[in-house]
């Protein structure tokens, strides 16, 4: 069973939390690091696709998607605090009672807020490498970006809860999993599937837009674009890792969560159950 693994959601969450209440400051921090760990598989990418969209190949996305999976890598092994990802692991800690609402309303905008400071951060340092600046090396970024700011609404929110259910997934799965090796290659896959399908994951799309706006770019790519697409992208993650992920995971595995916490009852004092109550409610 899955009980297993969220354990370890649970056990995240709480020390993510535990960050929060030390430094603001220090948890804005490591979510701009999170954000900037997407840049650079952003910039792989789109760099490696390029090679192939400028010879019309039929591997442009496929070489795309499989790069961008050192993103996962180093957020997973490099730390970081990414929004999408918290979506699903302080909604479940806040059904298990460990975290007040409001509070994971809170959590969800400073990391938001974080992981658009360090796109538009990891933008100007983009900007100035010049690695982008000729038209051979942006035109596959740019007609990517031209795209995802003018495709529907409606479109885009459910672009947006597929991937993140996929993307939550990518990190869920893995912790059942023995031995690094095994995890990095389930991590790749699960991202893969969720580039190559065409989804919409909103911090992947922050750092990238953050990029495109830096280089010279057309007219149909612009601020307004960014909003078209991000606040209904942002709307659909949230109920893909909110719902079809923490909800969805804690339902169906409420009998076993109950029955193992019935197990653990008698080792425990009430008066020290109350005291960790105290202590992991904000």
């Amino acid at each position: 069973m899955e009980v297993v693994a969220l354990e370890k959601v649970e056990q995240l969450a709480l020390k993510k939390i535990k960050v929060f209440k030390q430094s603001r400051l220090r948890y804005i921090a490591r979510s701009a690091l999170a954000s900037m760990f997407i840049g650079f598989g952003v910039i792989v990418a789109f760099k490696t696709g390029s090679f192939f969209y400028g010879e019309h190949s039929p591997l442009t996305y496929p070489m795309a998607a499989l790069t961008f999976g050192a993103a996962i890598i180093l957020i997973s092994y490099g730390g970081g605090d990414l929004f999408t990802g918290n979506t699903f692991y302080y909604t479940y800690a806040a059904l298990r009672g460990k975290v007040r609402w409001p509070t994971v309303l809170k959590l969800w905008l400073y990391t938001y807020a974080g992981n658009l400071i360090g796109a538009a951060f990891f933008a100007f340092l983009i900007f100035t490498t010049g690695l982008f600046s000729e038209s051979s090396v942006n035109g596959f970024l740019l007609s990517v970006v031209d795209k995802k700011m003018n495709l529907p609404t409606m479109e885009l929110f459910f672009r947006a809860l597929l991937c993140n259910w996929l993307v939550c997934l990518a990190f869920f799965i893995p912790l059942s999993l023995k031995g690094d090796g095994a995890r990095m290659f389930a991590m790749i896959l699960f991202v893969f599937c969720f580039f190559i399908s065409g989804y919409e994951h909103s911090i992947a799309n922050m750092c990238t837009f953050a990029i495109a706006l830096v280089l010279h770019h057309p007219g149909t790519i612009s601020l307004g674009g960014v909003l078209h697409n991000l606040v209904p992208v942002t709307l659909g993650n949230i109920i893909g890792g909110a719902v079809l992920m923490g909800f969805m995971y804690y339902y169906v595995n409420k009998p076993y969560l109950e029955e193992q916490e019935l197990e653990q009852e008698p080792e425990q004092e009430p008066e020290q159950e109350q005291e960790l109550e105290l202590e992991l409610k904000l």
